[in-house]
C-alpha cells in the first residue's frame, strides 16, 4: 500500500505542477489505504503543502496586489480563511463529512473542466471586482480552501483577473495564496491527534519528486491532455463516491 501511495503521490506532483488538481489523486489513495474521509483531506493537506510551496516560491517575483488591495492584504485574508475552514473541517463530524465529499468533488471536477476548457480569461480583461469585492471573494475562497480545497487555483484565478491583474500575474499569485492558506490550514491540522504519519511522509516525498519531475517536463507536455484526464478522473470519483455511499 506504501508503494501505490508514493507512485500515486508522484503523478499528483507531477499533476500539480502541470495542471492542478492533484487531490483527485491522493484523497481516494488515502481513502483506499483505510482512512475516513475527514482524516483523508486532512493526511492529503498536510502532504501536498510542501510542493505548493515550492511552487509559489518559484513563481514569486511575480505576484501582485488585486483590486486596489495590497498582496499583503491578499496574504492576511488567505491566511484568516484557511484557518477558519480547517477549524469548520474539524467540527465537522466525520460521517456527515464523508456524505459530503461526493458533492465536494462534483463541484471541483465541475469548477475544473470550466477553468480548463471553457473559461477564456484575456490578457486586457476589464476589472470588474474592487477593493470590497477582491476582499471577499478571497476570504470566502480561502475558508473552502482550509476546509476542502479542490478546485481553489481555478477559483482564485477567476477571481484575481476579474479585480484586473493580468493572467500571468494572477497564475503566480494564486500559487503563492494557495500555499498561505494552505499554511493555515496545515498549522491547525498539525494539533489534531492519529495523523498518519507514515502515509503522510511517503506521500510528501513522492509529491516532492512529482513536483520537480513536472516543473521538467512543463515545457514538453500538452496541458490540455493532463487536465482533460483530471477532468475524467474526477468524474470517475465522483461517481465511485456516489456509489459507494449508496451501499
Amino acid at each position: 500500500m506504501l508503494l501505490l501511495l508514493f507512485a500515486v503521490a508522484v503523478w499528483a506532483g507531477i499533476q500539480n505542477a502541470l495542471a492542478g488538481g492533484g487531490s483527485f489523486v491522493t484523497l481516494p489513495a488515502l481513502i483506499l489505504s483505510g482512512l475516513d474521509a475527514r482524516a483523508a483531506n486532512i493526511a492529503s493537506t498536510i502532504a501536498l503543502f510542501p510542493g505548493q510551496v515550492t511552487t509559489g516560491w518559484v513563481g514569486r517575483k511575480m505576484v501582485s496586489g488585486a483590486g486596489g488591495l495590497r498582496f499583503r492584504t491578499l496574504v492576511i485574508l488567505s491566511l484568516a480563511g484557511g484557518a477558519l475552514g480547517a477549524g469548520l473541517l474539524l467540527l465537522t463530524p466525520s460521517s456527515f463529512f464523508a456524505r459530503l465529499v461526493p458533492w465536494l468533488v462534483l463541484f471541483a471536477t465541475a469548477l475544473f473542466a470550466y477553468g480548463s476548457f471553457f473559461r477564456k480569461p484575456k490578457e486586457d480583461e476589464t476589472p470588474h471586482l474592487g477593493r470590497l469585492g477582491a476582499g471577499i471573494a478571497q476570504f470566502l475562497i480561502a475558508i473552502y480552501g482550509g476546509y476542502f480545497g479542490g478546485g481553489i487555483g481555478f477559483l482564485m484565478l477567476a477571481a484575481l483577473t476579474a479585480a484586473g491583474l493580468a493572467v500571468r500575474v494572477a497564475g503566480a499569485t494564486k500559487n503563492v495564496l494557495a500555499g498561505v492558506m494552505n499554511a493555515a490550514a496545515v498549522a491547525i491540522f498539525l494539533f489534531t491527534p492519529h495523523i498518519p504519519w507514515l502515509r503522510v511522509g511517503v506521500v510528501c516525498v513522492g509529491a516532492i519528486g512529482g513536483g520537480y519531475l513536472g516543473a521538467m517536463a512543463l515545457k514538453r507536455v500538452d496541458e490540455r491532455i493532463i487536465r482533460g484526464f483530471v477532468v475524467l478522473l474526477g468524474v470517475a470519483l465522483t461517481i465511485g463516491l456516489f456509489l459507494r455511499q449508496g451501499r
